[in-house]
């Protein structure tokens, strides 16, 4: 059963009319975009094209991944609407869509970094070093 199926009819239609809560389409959306970029390799695809535009055989010399790799990633971050691809003779340069989604992968790696450096003990107060 979907989360939304469990809502009443009265609080599904109060939860998208609000200005202030995303509807379920909005909901849909920003899950297929935080699916898209749920892989380390894709994140990594997209922090090396915040920097500037890259074809295959550069990521794949960057990232040191293959090349069949490398295309299935672009292809999911490019369904997504995450990267697009220029072609340039016989490469395709491929850059990101808008900043804002850069924005979001290095939110999520500072988030991290900040849980890295301050672990949580199982009880969910941080941990003291000794």
């Amino acid at each position: 059963m979907e989360a939304m199926d469990s809502i009443g009819s009265h609080d599904r239609d109060r939860v998208t009319t609000r200005p202030d809560v995303a509807g379920l389409v909005e909901c849909t959306a920003a899950s297929e975009l935080l699916r898209a970029l749920a892989s380390p390799t894709r994140i990594a695809i997209v922090l090396l094209l915040r920097e500037r535009p890259s074809c295959v055989h550069e990521i794949v010399g960057t990232l040191e991944l293959s090349q069949p790799l490398v295309s299935q990633h672009l292809r999911v971050l490019k369904d997504a609407g995450v990267v697009r691809g220029q072609r340039n003779g016989r490469e395709i340069m491929y850059e990101l869509v808008d900043d804002h989604l850069a924005h979001i992968v290095t939110d999520a790696l500072t988030h991290a970094m900040e849980d890295v450096a301050s672990p949580v003990d199982p009880g969910g107060t941080p941990a003291v070093a000794e």
